[in-house]
């Protein structure tokens, strides 16, 4: 095996926090069965293990709208 290093695709939620600058305790809110504000990334389990893909995670921050711009605003 070559020593090249492996990027994750998949994070627990304590990753998927620290990626995206949140604390843990927003992610499990979110993902609650009955969350009145459900997280807006979907999300994987495996068993009892809950898993976020990179790319969702990505998706995601790219939807967030800069400050002061509105969401039909576009850089030319």
């Amino acid at each position: 095996m070559s020593n090249e290093i492996v990027k994750k695709r998949l994070f627990r939620v304590p990753e998927a926090a620290q990626y995206l600058g949140l604390a843990p305790r927003t992610i499990y809110n979110g993902i609650a069965p009955k969350s009145k504000q459900p997280f807006p990334v979907r999300f994987k389990k495996q068993g009892k293990v809950i898993l976020f893909e990179k790319r969702d995670l990505d998706e995601y921050v790219d939807s967030i709208p800069y400050a002061n711009q509105s969401v039909n605003n576009t850089l030319t």
